[in-house]
């Protein structure tokens, strides 16, 4: 319904918030010493409106059934299914990167704006409603966010606001991963609330997109997860593999790699901690940890899929 409105209004909201929150703190910094009782029964009053008006809004999506379900996929994988998988997305990966640049050692750079990539990200939706026709986008809202500074020191490339249904991507994110960021967000914006469900939605249609740079970043993206578990699983196994892969592409993952080392700092542990808190609070039983899950989706989906 926001989306009409060029600027992030849920982030205006979050700052009147805080800003009116600090202000109440201020004024009633008296009467917490003289009726400490009704203080904390008006802090509590706030809390729980706040919270029952997030499970209104959005909330209630963590307890929808698991996407694989609705998918007929297979919550499990094996060693052998996730080297066939990703052998495949290797090779996948590395043809979309000799078709936009004849040289396999250099990097990709999207020639596109990070506001031109936010108005590309509904056509990637729009193909895979063709094969899942409930992921149809609608309404459209997704924006750059304004607190993209401090959303970075946390260690986060983006979120969706619950009151307001925006999703919101980190401005300052390398151009590589924001079409999948975005398309992440997008997932979330449609009621998926599990990270890995929403990691899987946004590769599904950023290679689906009919560009060939969402393609690249779509493709690349749940390779680097797949390899990921590999090097947990056998480091010797994930060595060999990355030989095979593009030196373009490993440039574009230390890009990424790079960017989040840059900006961290002590806090951020602590951020994600936090996170991982909320996470299992809300029926993610593995935190922040299940941003790794993806991996069971993406194997289960591709192995006996032509790329």
């Amino acid at each position: 319904m926001l989306g009409w409105i060029p600027f992030s209004f849920g982030d205006f909201v979050y700052a009147f918030a805080i800003i009116y929150i600090v202000r109440w703190l201020f004024k009633n910094r008296k009467r917490l010493r003289k009726d400490t009782k009704q203080w904390f029964i008006d802090v509590f009053a706030a809390l729980s409106i706040v919270y029952l008006a997030f499970h209104l809004f959005w909330g209630l999506n963590y307890y929808r059934p698991p996407l694989y379900k609705n998918l007929g996929l297979k919550p499990e994988y094996t060693t052998e299914q996730l080297v066939k998988v990703t052998k495949k997305l290797i090779e996948k990966s590395n043809k979309l990167h000799a078709s936009i640049i004849k040289n396999d050692t250099i990097p990709i750079d999207i020639p596109y704006s990070k506001h031109d990539i936010l108005k590309m990200v509904p056509n990637g939706y729009s193909n895979l409603k063709k094969e899942f026709p409930h992921l149809e986008y609608y309404p459209k809202s997704i924006k750059k966010s304004l607190f993209s500074l401090p959303l970075t020191y946390m260690g986060f490339s983006g979120y969706l606001n619950p009151l307001t249904n925006e999703s919101q991507v980190d401005a300052l994110i390398p151009v590589y991963i924001f079409p999948t960021t975005a398309s992440h967000e997008v997932a979330h914006q449609l009621g998926y609330a599990a990270e890995n469900e929403a990691n899987f939605i946004g590769c599904l249609a950023a290679i689906n997109h009919d560009d060939i740079y969402f393609k690249y970043s779509g493709y690349t993206f749940a390779l680097r997860f797949c390899l990921n578990e590999i090097y947990r699983r056998d480091e010797t196994l994930f060595d060999s593999l990355s030989e095979t892969v593009n030196k373009g592409i490993l440039e574009n993952y230390k890009e990424t790699r790079e960017f989040w080392e840059g900006y961290e700092n002590p806090f951020e542990p602590i951020f994600k901690e936090t996170y991982s808190s909320y996470l299992k609070a809300n029926k993610q039983d593995k935190g922040m940890e299940s941003y790794s899950y993806v991996v069971a989706l993406l194997v289960n989906y591709f192995e006996n899929k032509s790329l």
